[in-house]
């Protein structure tokens, strides 16, 4: 995606928002993760992903995009970056997750608004809420009257 003024501000809504999937996705073996994107298992990266994603978000919110790749060099440290498409309601963000030993980041392809406005900063804004709304909240117990 060509950088604009807003790209950063939605690559950092969009990092906070599938942390929590980053954090369980480099849980597993980097090893693990390259085979299967060397032997072209997308049909296994996609199971890996919507599993991650299945604890924190809404089904169908975090999908393996079809496609990925690694960086493994002797003495190296391996990389490991999959393809996503983060689709909460009305608005579809393809992004590329970088994951490593110690961190991980995310890179937004492209970004579609289903009706999108005229101002930049309300489909930021459009973007924060509708992931918001696409995770699962954990609800208070309410106290029983009595």
């Amino acid at each position: 995606m060509k950088k604009c003024p807003y790209s950063a501000q939605r690559e950092k809504i969009l990092a906070e928002a599938i942390s929590p999937v980053a954090t369980e996705l480099r849980l597993l073996d980097a090893s693990d993760l390259i085979s299967l994107l060397r032997f072209e298992y997308y049909g296994n990266l996609a199971d890996l992903v919507a599993s991650a994603a299945e604890l924190f978000f809404h089904p169908g919110t975090v999908n393996f995009g079809l496609g990925g790749n690694y960086t493994l060099e002797w003495g190296g440290k391996p990389e490991v970056v999959l393809d996503l498409e983060i689709k909460p309601r009305g608005v579809t963000v393809y992004a590329q997750l970088t994951l490593t030993e110690d961190h991980a980041g995310i890179e937004i392809s492209h970004i579609a608004f289903q009706n999108a406005s005229a101002n930049p900063d309300e489909n930021t804004v459009f973007l924060e809420r509708s992931l918001r709304e696409a995770r699962y909240t954990v609800s208070r117990p309410q106290a029983l009257a009595g």
